[in-house]
């Protein structure tokens, strides 16, 4: 049950009447991890705390370095060369005390991977690696864990989210191999924001039960152009090796 300051506190949240009060109960009762506390991460944790989701997991390896602030909103300079699982841990907490937020300090891993993900609900992945994306769809439709793929690059950006069970296509089914080849690391830190609070969206409607998910699309935003465009997706590739027959039997 909710109590007085939690009913104060989501009070705008509760006059939904797509949410109300059951909604913010399961919300509360959510795990959601996110794999990367930078770009997306940072938008994505922040409005999922500020949402009441009760247990997030925040990993990453890395430490806060000047670069990132012009969209790493979790960190600011006085946390110059902290890791980014503390900084993001003590902005969290102290946004919502109320919630768990939980520091997985360290690179996801193949060997990893399945433990970090088994606790939760809902992955998000905001990581900027191309490998990193595969290996997170991989282990994700294996398990059959939820999650939601973002990747931002200069103005743009791109979201699409996996539902277990369904025959909606993976991350692999669409994009199957890493591209070759150097990748493109320069960065709007405004577009990190829109496409990171649009996977903290998928999180809470997957979590509370409401609305519809991005499975079977692909949403992509050209903030330069100020234009959405949602891409239907072909149905899941039956000889994906991430999530075709094949490979769940295994």
């Amino acid at each position: 049950m909710l109590d007085e300051q939690e009913r104060s506190r989501y009070s705008r949240q509760l006059l939904l009447p797509e949410l109300g009060e059951a909604g913010q109960e399961k919300l509360k009762q959510g795990r959601v991890l996110l794999i990367g506390a930078g770009g997306l991460g940072s938008p994505a944790a922040l409005y999922l705390a500020a949402a009441g989701v009760g247990v997030l997991g925040i990993c990453d390896g890395d430490v806060v370095e000047p670069s990132n602030l012009n969209r790493q909103i979790l960190h600011g300079t006085g946390n110059l060369g902290q890791a980014k699982t503390s900084s993001a841990k003590a902005s969290l907490t102290g946004l919502n005390p109320d919630i768990q937020v939980i520091a997985h300090n360290g690179f996801v891993t193949p060997e990893s991977i399945q433990e970090l993900i088994a606790p939760y609900d809902f992955i998000l992945d905001c990581t900027d690696s191309f490998a990193a994306k595969f290996m997170i769809n991989d282990a994700c439709t294996h398990a059959g864990k939820a999650f939601c793929h973002a990747g931002i690059g200069g103005f743009s950006g791109q979201l699409m989210t996996w539902l277990p069970g369904i025959g909606a296509p993976c991350f692999r089914c669409i994009f199957r191999e890493a591209p070759k080849g150097p990748q493109n690391r320069s960065v709007m830190g405004a577009i990190a924001g829109v496409v990171g609070c649009l996977q903290a969206m998928e999180a809470i409607k997957f979590i509370a039960g409401i609305g519809k998910p991005l499975t079977g699309t692909l949403l992509s935003c050209d903030a330069l152009e100020g234009e959405f465009l949602r891409v239907k997706l072909p149905s899941a590739d039956a000889n994906c090796p991430a999530c075709g027959g094949a490979a769940l039997a295994t």
